[in-house]
């Protein structure tokens, strides 16, 4: 388990906390990587909320990914930079959590999450509550040893149906060990939602790029998630069908895409993409 809160862990220190209601925190990037996707962003959003909905319900449960309506993905994270996060918790009881969250970087918005809720499940099942509590003392007081996350492996994704300008389905290959299992869960190994959306979105640009309505050269990426649904679990080694629709091209400057993904032909996810040209100003704001 050496990579328990190392291998997928993004708050490295709660620097306010309004117990039950609201949290500040951060998490430095390590400058080693070669990259930081914005979904690991929105998953450090999500994590500083669990930890704050876990000390209400005293460790005995945990929220999982379940809904997410309204993220807007504003300019990309570079390795070295702090990322700053904030939350407020609209409810949370022994049902789930709901809530909104924030991440910037020195000011620049990066991710803002709104009404996402999160199912509670058992801790047991999941990790160990003693070391939860540890960690989460750790967090509020000196804070965790930063540096310590190595990166995660790109996706194994395979095309295997394209019907330019229309749709795409593509197969995405779980691998069957990874070291982000060990922190994601330690008792119970499972794929993250944030993972399984970056996977949807790297699809999803593949396939809007080939439609010939964008300008030449331009640079595409995703600047909403309307809504988002995560309804099962993903263990190691599972194989995932990705589904992606794309919305008739029109002169709009956006382009919506309906994602899915399937496993052993069940629905396990359902949500929408918005895609635009990525504006200069946002991917320069975050250069320096």
């Amino acid at each position: 388990m050496g990579g328990h809160f190392a291998a997928f862990s993004f708050v490295d220190r709660i620097t306010e906390l309004e117990p039950g209601k609201r949290a500040t925190g951060c998490f430095l990037v390590p400058a080693h990587l070669s990259g930081f996707s914005s979904c690991l962003a929105l998953e450090a959003a999500g994590q500083l909320a669990a930890w704050v909905a876990m000390a209400e319900l005293d460790f005995n449960l945990r929220p999982v990914a379940g809904v997410a309506t309204n993220v807007h993905f504003g300019a990309p994270v570079r390795p070295g930079q702090t990322l700053d996060l904030q939350t407020t918790i609209d409810t949370c009881d022994q049902e789930a959590v709901q809530y909104s969250a924030s991440v910037s970087v020195s000011g620049v918005k990066v991710i803002e999450l709104e009404h996402s809720l999160g199912p509670m499940v058992p801790m047991e099942d999941f990790d160990a509550a003693d070391a939860m509590r540890s960690r989460f003392d750790l967090l509020c007081g000196r804070g965790a040893p930063g540096g310590r996350f190595t990166g995660v492996p790109e996706h194994d994704i395979e095309v295997v149906e394209d019907v330019p300008g229309q749709s795409a389905c593509a197969l995405l290959r779980v691998p069957q060990g990874a070291l982000f299992f060990s922190d994601h869960f330690p008792r119970r190994p499972v794929f993250p939602g944030t993972m399984l959306l970056d996977a949807h979105i790297q699809t999803s640009l593949a396939a809007a790029a080939r439609l010939r309505s964008w300008p030449p050269g331009v640079r595409l990426a995703v600047a909403r998630v309307p809504n988002m649904k995560l309804r099962a679990f993903i263990a190691p080694g599972n194989s995932v069908e990705l589904l992606v629709d794309l919305a008739p091209e029109t002169d709009e400057p956006v382009l919506m895409v309906k994602t899915g993904a399937r496993l052993n032909g069940k629905q396990i996810a359902m949500g929408q993409l918005e895609i635009a040209v990525l504006r200069s100003d946002a991917w320069q704001a975050n250069a320096g």
